[in-house]
């Protein structure tokens, strides 16, 4: 029987987040990033994740016994060698996969870096919000929040698992009044419908702490992996959104955010 990203297992995380304290389990590193957070900045992808999006254009990153380890001092290190670069607004960013799975040492890097003076930004998806998490947040300068899909029932078709805890989450950081963008992937016939994009507005126009919103198009730059890994690739023959899509998706959310950016 075919096998898809769907039936990867979600594996035990505990001892990801509990291991050695100075070192960061990860994928790959990014110098000079600009797409992910403002400025220009050093991009961690971690590895591991729960959720098993059907456009993951990273499959290969999800299994948390796979990757590296990144000691703490290589990441001090590389950040202090680029600090001329990052100006104001520039930083660090935990990206990838769901940093929140190494939550505790995601919070004692962060806590290392702002002794410095650098800024901090994660990119998540909102699945965990516990009192580590909220701990960690306290250190977080900017929350990127991947939303998915409003509507519960296609979040878990599109995900793997429901999207309660990434909106609880986001109603967290509001609580905080701590900085926040959203982010959502346009991907045609699952989550460019006008009902889903006024939905999305409509749950979060109130929200004081959200700068922006990016709209992330769908692009279709991974699938050669899931060959590659044995997994069929559910979403196949969906293209990426076209001109026209993308502009509709922009006019939408300008009705409710002061600031849409198209990736």
């Amino acid at each position: 029987m075919s096998k898809t990203i769907l039936d990867i297992p979600l594996q035990d995380t505990h001892a990801l987040n509990n291991a050695n304290p100075e070192v960061l389990r990860i994928h790959s590193i990014e110098s000079m990033g600009t797409q992910d957070g403002p400025g220009i900045r050093l991009v961690i992808f971690v590895q591991g994740c729960e959720f098993r999006c059907l456009y993951c254009h990273n499959p290969d990153t999800l299994d948390v016994k796979e990757g590296k380890f990144e000691p703490f001092q290589d990441i001090v290190n590389r950040m202090e060698r680029m600090r001329n670069y990052f100006g104001d607004k520039g930083g660090i960013t935990i990206s990838g996969r769901d940093h929140m799975l190494q939550r505790n040492k995601t919070k004692h890097l962060f806590e290392i870096l702002h002794e410095k003076g650098f800024n901090t930004c994660v990119d998540t998806n909102g699945r965990l919000l516990n009192e580590e998490v909220k701990q960690m947040l306290d250190e977080t300068d900017l929350v990127l929040l991947d939303i998915k899909h409003m509507d519960p029932e296609m979040h878990k078709r599109l995900t793997g698992l429901s999207n309660k805890n990434t909106l609880e989450f986001a109603a967290y950081r509001e609580q905080s009044a701590k900085r926040m963008w959203l982010r959502h992937v346009l991907v045609p016939g699952w989550t460019d419908s006008e009902e889903h994009l006024h939905q999305l507005g409509q749950h979060f126009k109130d929200y004081k702490n959200v700068e922006c919103i990016e709209i992330l198009p769908y692009h279709k730059l991974g699938v050669h992996k899931y060959k590659e890994m044995g997994l069929d690739y559910k979403l196949e023959g969906v293209e990426p959104p076209t001109e026209e899509s993308k502009a509709r998706a922009v006019a939408i959310l300008s009705q409710y955010f002061s600031k849409v950016k198209l990736k």
